[in-house]
């Protein structure tokens, strides 16, 4: 088996990501998780201002979560991963 072959293998049955890649988007996590409560603990920001900052936040780490532990940046082929998450959030 060549490398290229181990690789997609690895691939199709679950084991994705390096460690650098997890630790970057861990430490994104982290970050994005620390900027809106230290915004509001701290009183740097009220009303509709530390709303957006709350709101902006989440919306990152949604996109965070989703192209460093779910993979789907590296989906091929047909995106279905894509399509059902699409369809989740536009069913009622």
């Amino acid at each position: 088996m060549s490398t290229h072959d181990s690789h997609s293998h690895c691939t199709r049955y679950g084991i994705h990501g390096s460690f650098k890649e997890y630790a970057t988007g861990f430490t994104l996590s982290i970050v994005l998780t620390i900027i809106p409560i230290l915004v509001i603990l701290n009183s740097w920001m009220t009303g509709i201002a530390g709303m957006i900052v709350i709101l902006a936040a989440a919306v990152l780490q949604f996109a965070v979560q989703l192209l460093f532990f779910m993979h789907l940046r590296e989906e091929k082929g047909p995106r279905y991963n894509l399509m059902a998450l699409i369809l989740g959030i536009l069913k009622r």
